[in-house]
């Protein structure tokens, strides 16, 4: 997406000083983000830098303790249930039902999105993901991997404008890697991804823009796209020592 295009259009996700506490220890500490339609922005840091925990605050399932937080043009938490149609949201596991087939699982989050019954689409979402030939299995029966390319097959259903992906390589098999970025760089234009992962030369090779993370800070941000792993790399690693 080109500056002026970014500059003029509408942020999908917008945060100013937003702030998380546990206890008396800030998780979250006055973060400020913004993601732009067409845009992917890694969020990188060490364990415990408080990625998570601001990922979730943006899916509306955790609420800020101070700052603001605007997301697909709704005020959160206040408006979070007209938010929460707009988001796609894929985290360590992949949120599907293990009793139930692939299928099964597609029809009935098709449903919960207020989507028509439509066997084509859900099969053609099944397709995108490899998972035709055990469309009907029980999911109990897959891989971790296998259950993860299912969770990306519900993320996409109700074409959301954001999606919210934390640590979504991992468990992925090398196909599945493959699949997984060829959806990130292939998003449409209207279409806005953050993506929290600690493996860094992934995140930038994926992202146009990085922000790093340490004990709940905002340390880094900066345009990524070109950017050079290694000098990238460096800095990151001084800044989080």
């Amino acid at each position: 997406m080109s500056t002026a295009a970014t500059q003029e259009a509408t942020p999908l996700v917008e945060a100013t000083a937003l702030s998380r506490r546990l206890g008396e220890r800030p998780v979250v500490a006055g973060v400020d983000l913004r993601l732009m339609p067409g845009e992917c922005v890694a969020v990188l840091g060490p364990n415990g830098a408080g990625k998570s925990t601001l990922l979730r605050m943006i899916a509306t399932l955790l609420r800020p303790d101070s700052g603001t937080l605007r997301v697909a043009g709704h005020d959160c938490p206040a408006r979070a249930s007209r938010a929460r149609p707009h988001l796609g949201v894929l985290g360590h596991e992949p949120q599907v039902y293990r009793d139930l087939s692939a299928l099964q699982n597609l029809e009935f989050f098709a449903a919960l999105h207020g989507l028509a019954r439509d066997r084509e689409r859900d099969l053609d979402a099944l397709d995108r993901v490899g998972l035709i030939p055990r469309a009907n299995d029980p999911v109990r029966t897959f891989s971790r991997g296998m259950g993860q390319r299912l969770g990306l097959a519900r993320l996409l259903l109700h074409d959301p404008p954001i999606l919210l992906l934390d640590e979504p390589h991992a468990g992925l098999d090398a196909p599945g890697t493959a699949l997984l970025d060829r959806l990130i760089r292939g998003r449409p234009p209207h279409r806005g991804i953050l993506l929290v992962t600690h493996e860094v030369e992934r995140g930038i090779a994926l992202a146009d823009r990085a922000m790093v993370l340490r004990a709940g800070r905002l340390v880094m941000a900066e345009d990524v796209a070109g950017a050079d792993p290694a000098g990238f790399r460096r800095r990151y690693e001084a800044l989080i020592a």
